[in-house]
């Protein structure tokens, strides 16, 4: 039975995703300095002002203002007519310790015996209509944001852009959950002011087409031919007029973007936050340890398509339980049951073990706060924290390691006498 999907994206410049960059990137800021920090870092946003609060654990002292105004910086807000910038805005910061007794719960004398941050479910998720192991309705819509902050950027084309933007794609999947045509794509994007509204509108949505459009249909063929439906409805900045926005427009809050930082709506979410959370709060490495087991069975074909719950009690080691569900594409002669047994037996997913496969201490994190934590590239980079502190050395860091296929082998070895015969 065919359906209709649709799923959406916030560009860096959304204000809620300003909260996420500047948590994340307050957070890397410790472990860069200590790798030991223990961070829970919430952000809100509003016009000029940033409100900083949470719990910080570490032998690092951090000039948050700088990290704070340089993440803002980055992101572009560098303008006094946005009503938000980095060299005006206020900043107020409320940090406290972390609770002794959480803290009681995570550390240990032995390593290996580190307890979960908290209790919790986490969930992981693939499929295999994109190259990313994400829905093709996300990676779309993260992918246009992508490129629209690279033509705002450039300064070359478009040159009216703001910070903030949202898309939303729309994709009739057939009765075999292969992408068919896309329905419709929504695009609000900030602007500066025009002298005619009605020339604005028409403006934008010309250059949306004919600049923007022909960059995406460049990636890859599938959306190559998918673009090229004369059917498409677009729908550019709705309303008519987007040039209020960012923090201006709207407060921003840390974690409120989940759907986006996850799977679009596919698969499901344990309902916890990423950013500004340390490796310690399982609320984020476990949905990435999920994430990592999902996708590798996925791509050493066990499944189409791979949803993986992890649960755990707070300072207990050991997840409760390990689930499951390949919706009915497992290649497997076992049941989804059978599976989630074999897993929880032979990977290890405890806080301790998941940390030190995935090098969750590193300062890897202000990179997945904006366009999604899943569906990205691992990659060798190194991270310059001299504006902090000018000793201090760039640092060589692997950025989104739970994206890796490095399970495929594993897997298919661990599996290996319970495949189909074809």
């Amino acid at each position: 039975m065919s359906y209709i999907f649709s799923s959406e994206s916030v560009s860096e410049g959304h204000p809620d995703k300003i909260a996420d960059q500047i948590s994340d990137a307050i957070l890397d800021a410790f472990l860069a300095f200590d790798k030991n920090s223990k961070v829970a870092c919430e952000v809100m946003v509003t016009t000029g002002q940033v409100i900083i609060s949470g719990e910080v654990n570490s032998k690092a002292y951090v000039d948050i203002q700088k990290v704070v105004r340089e993440q803002i910086k980055k992101i572009g807000y560098d303008n006094s007519d946005l009503k938000f910038d980095y060299k005006s805005c206020g900043i107020l910061t409320y940090i406290n310790e972390q609770s002794p007794d959480i803290a009681m719960g995570v550390e240990s004398k032995n390593p290996k015996l580190q307890g979960a941050g908290d209790q919790g479910i986490m969930f992981g998720y693939a499929n295999n209509e994109t190259d990313e192991y994400i829905p093709m309705t996300l990676d779309l819509s993260h992918k246009i944001l992508i490129e629209l902050a690279a033509i705002r950027k450039s300064r070359n084309e478009m040159k009216y852009l703001r910070p903030d933007s949202k898309c939303q794609v729309t994709i009739q999947y057939d009765n075999k959950n292969r992408p068919e045509k896309i329905i419709s794509i929504v695009l609000s994007t900030q602007h500066d002011e025009f002298d005619s509204d009605k020339i604005m509108h028409e403006k934008i949505e010309d250059d949306i087409k004919s600049i923007l459009i022909p960059k995406i249909k460049k990636i890859n063929s599938s959306y190559r031919r998918l673009l090229s439906d004369v059917n498409i409805k677009y729908f550019i900045n709705p309303t008519g007029k987007f040039v209020i926005g960012g923090p201006y427009g709207d407060t921003g809050l840390t974690g409120r973007k989940i759907i986006v930082d996850t799977y679009g709506g596919r698969g499901s979410h344990g309902g916890g936050a990423f950013s500004g959370k340390d490796s310690s709060k399982v609320d984020r490495s476990a949905a990435y340890a999920a994430r990592h087991l999902a996708k590798n069975i996925v791509a050493s074909e066990i499944a189409d398509e791979c949803l993986i719950q992890l649960s755990y009690a707070i300072g207990k080691p050991d997840p409760l339980a390990l689930y499951v569900n390949t919706y009915g594409t497992s290649k497997l002669s076992i049941s989804d049951s059978k599976i989630s047994s074999i897993l929880l037996s032979e990977i290890d997913l405890t806080p301790f073990g998941i940390i030190r496969r995935l090098k969750l201490t590193h300062p890897i994190y202000s990179e997945t706060a904006s366009y999604g934590h899943f569906g990205r590239t691992s990659k060798q980079t190194f991270k310059d924290f001299s504006f902090i502190d000018k000793k201090m050395n760039k640092i060589n860091v692997e950025l989104f390691t739970w994206e890796k296929l490095d399970y495929v082998d594993l897997l298919s070895k661990i599996f290996k006498d319970f495949y189909n015969e074809k």
